[in-house]
């Protein structure tokens, strides 16, 4: 594995996911950290002075590297009102169920980008990350001035080549495994083309197109995955699922419940929470909407909103947006700082076998 700024971050490779929404939170952040990890908080759907007061816990839980995320605007075209409207029509007996009013749609979709970009850089953290597209060539060379490592998502090659032109210092290659949001650069608004791809093919797709550091995120739940991803090329991987469940995770507990109860066999890919796809539990909702969820993303997202939280105070798992990765069967609830021993371990373990393995070597 080769050495780079991102590695000398952390004790070990592994990376704990930006998970919007709640769950990555300051007591995860920080227990990931201190475990020897790297954490990262969720910039998504929180204020400047949200986040602000966010990054402040964290310090005074760790004084060792952590990370932030943020959501880039959404500059493409809207969501054609006219189905938003539909799925609003659609969604009313949701509403009338959970006894609450749907959300606005006209809210702004830049996230408050601008302003949490210049906390960010008047006082800097180690690491910054961006995920639904690339920043401006001037935006990271402001952070590079300042002295943060940046790392762009991307879910194909033709996304990396345009973050190491931009002047990214890294990747996160989101296979189509991940759980939560694809961080896919546009959505197509027609709601077609390819589902994504799976993380090992997409690693060594990307490896050949760009010669920037690569974190690998998609399913990862085990320290052999970590091991096999670092084979393909990956200087670390990053994992969201994994720690849903841990106690410092904010994360409701029926979502966590959720992870590992049979009643919730399988994911898939859905608009129907955010109008942009992300890969959840698939449960009452998402049978039920993601049919028909337009590709109208922050619109949908604003939409549900108070059906989110009202199936939630109301402990109804089948009315929430359960994100999980497709291995989410494979967690386990553990504290954080035990969850990263436990991951380097089976890292170790796993890259001593690589290296005493007794692999068949083709004959001439």
């Amino acid at each position: 594995m080769s050495t780079t700024a991102l590695n000398d971050l952390s004790r070990f490779p592994i990376v704990q996911a930006p998970m919007a929404g709640g769950a990555s939170c300051p007591e995860l952040v920080g227990a990931v950290c201190e475990a020897g990890a790297l954490g990262f908080l969720a910039g998504g759907y929180k204020t400047a002075g949200g986040l602000y007061q966010e990054i402040k816990r964290v310090r005074g839980l760790t004084s060792r590297p952590f990370g932030v995320n943020v959501f880039m605007p959404q500059t493409g075209r809207p969501g054609d009102p006219a189905a938003v409207g539909i799925y609003r029509h659609q969604l009313a007996g949701e509403a009338t169920w959970y006894d609450t009013a749907l959300g606005d749609t006209d809210d702004s979709g830049d996230d408050f980008y601008d302003a949490k970009l210049a906390i960010l850089l008047e006082d800097p953290v180690p690491v910054v990350s961006f995920t639904f597209g690339c920043p401006a060539p001037e935006t990271l060379q402001a952070f590079a001035r300042a002295g943060t490592y940046t790392v762009v998502t991307v879910t194909s090659a033709d996304e990396a080549l345009a973050a190491e032109r931009a002047g990214a210092d890294a990747v996160c290659v989101q296979g189509v495994e991940a759980g939560g949001h694809q961080g896919t650069y546009r959505d197509d608004p027609a709601g077609e083309g390819p589902p994504g791809t799976g993380l090992l093919t997409l690693l060594t797709l990307v490896r050949e197109a760009v010669g920037l550091p690569m974190v690998a995120a998609g399913g990862i739940m085990r320290g052999a995955q970590i091991a096999a991803v670092l084979a393909a090329g990956a200087v670390a991987a990053q994992l969201g699922t994994a720690f849903l469940v841990c106690p410092e995770s904010g994360a409701h507990p029926l979502h966590k419940r959720a992870l590992t109860d049979p009643l919730f066999h399988r994911t898939e890919l859905t608009r129907a929470f955010s109008g942009r796809p992300a890969r959840g539990l698939v449960n009452r909702f998402v049978r039920e909407h993601g049919p028909y969820a337009p590709a109208a993303y922050p619109e949908v997202h604003h939409l549900t909103a108070p059906l989110r939280r009202a199936a939630a105070t109301a402990g109804d798992a089948q009315g929430m947006a359960l994100w999980a990765g497709q291995g989410h069967r494979l967690a386990r609830e553990l504290p954080a700082g035990d969850l990263v021993e436990v991951l380097a371990a089976e890292l170790d373990t796993a890259l001593t076998g690589l290296a005493g393995a007794n692999v068949p070597r083709s004959s001439s």
